[in-house]
C-alpha cells in the first residue's frame, strides 16, 4: 500500500481531481437547467409530461450508446464525458422539482396570493422554500447517479481509475 501511494499517489490526486471537476461541472449544469425548467413545467402541465417523458428516455439509454452518439459530434475526452453526464443528471432533478413544486400546499399558494405577492414573488418566496427538501434529494441523487457513472465506461475521458 505505502510503495503503490508513493509511486502512483500524485496520479491518484489528479484522477480525483479530474473526476470531481468533470462531475461538478456536470452536475452543476443539470441543476442550472432541470431546476428553472422544473418550476416553469409546474405552470404548463401538459407540456411537462412530455418533457418528464423526453428526460425519462434519454435515462435508459445506457452510456456506452450514449457516448458512441457523443464521440463524432464532441470527440474523445472531456467535453462528451461532461455532456453525456449532463444529459444522465437532468431527470433525477427536473423530476424532484417539479414534484417539490406541485406538493406545495394550496392554502399557502392562496395565503402568498392574499398577500399581494406576485407570481415571481411566490414561486421565490413561498413555493421555491417549501420545495427545496425535495429537490435537494433529487440534486443528491443525480451526484450519486453522476459519480458513478463517471466511473464507466472507462472510455467517458481521461480521468478514469485505473485498475
Amino acid at each position: 500500500m505505502v510503495n503503490f501511494l508513493a509511486q502512483h499517489g500524485t496520479e491518484l490526486l489528479v484522477k480525483t481531481w479530474e473526476q470531481l471537476y468533470i462531475s461538478g461541472i456536470s452536475l452543476g449544469l443539470g441543476i442550472l437547467v432541470a431546476v428553472p425548467l422544473g418550476v416553469v413545467l409546474t405552470r404548463f402541465p401538459r407540456t411537462a409530461k412530455v418533457v418528464i417523458a423526453i428526460a425519462s428516455m434519454l435515462q435508459t439509454v445506457p452510456s456506452l450508446a450514449l457516448l458512441a452518439l457523443m464521440i463524432p459530434l464532441f470527440g474523445i475526452g472531456r467535453l462528451p464525458a461532461i455532456v453525456a453526464l449532463f444529459i444522465y443528471s437532468l431527470l433525477p432533478i427536473l423530476r424532484n422539482t417539479y414534484i417539490g413544486m406541485e406538493d406545495v400546499s394550496p392554502a399557502l399558494l392562496d395565503s402568498a396570493k392574499g398577500m399581494g405577492m406576485t407570481a415571481v414573488q411566490s414561486i421565490t418566496q413561498v413555493e421555491l422554500p417549501m420545495a427545496m427538501p425535495v429537490i435537494m434529494a433529487g440534486i443528491r441523487l443525480s451526484a450519486v447517479y453522476v459519480i458513478a457513472w463517471r466511473r464507466w465506461p472507462p472510455i467517458l475521458g481521461p480521468a478514469v481509475w485505473a485498475t
